[in-house]
């Protein structure tokens, strides 16, 4: 997020590639802490559970694809409000990563780029505030594949 930022302040008016390089750095953050959120939830937070093999695995399990696709159940499944509000956004910031990376055309002002920043930080923050069985719940729905 830290990067982002710097992006949306490279200069008194940041270039369309600062923009769009702040907003898919936005959606890279949010997909880091889901897999970093994942891994802590099924192998632990030690210092000790971070250096193993397992810890890395499981980080390294999340998929864009799957993500996106399981975000988009939480509402039908009744997560709780801030769950639902982190999956929501993940769709979002995927588009929006899309745009930024693919889309010659897409445009953004540095107000909308430092909000979108403020936006996912603030609910990663909710997120992590929700109950550890209800983010566990989510970690299962968006890292595993229903069989």
């Amino acid at each position: 997020m830290d990067t982002a930022r710097k992006l949306t302040r490279s200069a008194s008016k940041p270039r369309q590639t600062d923009l769009k390089r702040a907003v898919s750095t936005t959606y890279y953050a949010m997909f880091n802490f889901l897999a970093r959120e994942c891994a802590d939830l099924f192998i632990g937070s030690t210092g000790a559970a971070r250096k193993s093999l397992p810890w890395v695995q499981v980080h390294r399990a999340l998929e864009h694809g799957l993500a996106k696709n399981g975000c988009g159940q939480v509402r039908a499944l009744g997560f709780p409000t801030k769950i639902v509000r982190f999956a929501d956004l993940f769709i979002s910031m995927q588009e929006e990563r899309h745009n930024a990376d693919y889309d010659p055309w897409s445009r953004y002002t540095r107000t909308e780029v430092i909000g979108l920043i403020g936006t996912v930080d603030q609910t990663i923050k909710d997120f992590r505030s929700s109950p550890r069985t209800d983010r566990l719940a989510f970690a299962t729905l968006v890292l595993l594949r229903k069989r």
